[in-house]
């Protein structure tokens, strides 16, 4: 079975950090995208941050506008492991934030991922 875990949300207040970790087990996704996508409360998911692995320890990034220059996506494939470094948070980036692994060509199509974690609550303070 695969599962994902999630860790890293929490409380913090505007211009603050967090980081988000995502632990795959059950199977490697060395040839898949993987990636964040979040939820706010009322609004569509929509994605965050995406890498897709085009080597052993290399990948390429790709961000959402909104959060390009603020937030850092990394992956460790042997580890089977994808985090998100957010930094200057706003109380916009409040939501609930999921990860997904087993991604297609566009690691920006949810709906091309194959498995999702439980999701982890961000909440940002003004």
């Amino acid at each position: 079975q695969v599962q994902l875990v999630e860790s890293g949300g929490g409380l913090v207040q505007a211009g603050g950090s967090l980081r988000l970790s995502c632990a795959a087990s059950g199977r490697t996704f060395s040839r898949s995208a993987m990636g964040w996508f979040r939820q706010a409360p009322g609004k569509e998911r929509e994605f965050v941050a995406g890498i897709s692995w085009i080597g052993v320890s290399t990948y390429y990034a790709n961000y959402a506008d909104s959060v390009k220059g603020r937030f850092t996506i990394s992956g460790d494939n042997a580890k089977n492991t994808v985090a998100l470094q957010m930094n200057s948070l706003k109380p916009e980036d409040t939501a609930v934030y999921y990860c997904a692994v087993g991604g297609g060509r566009d690691m920006a199509a949810g709906g091309q991922y194959e498995y999702w974690g439980q999701g982890t609550q961000v909440t940002v303070s003004s």
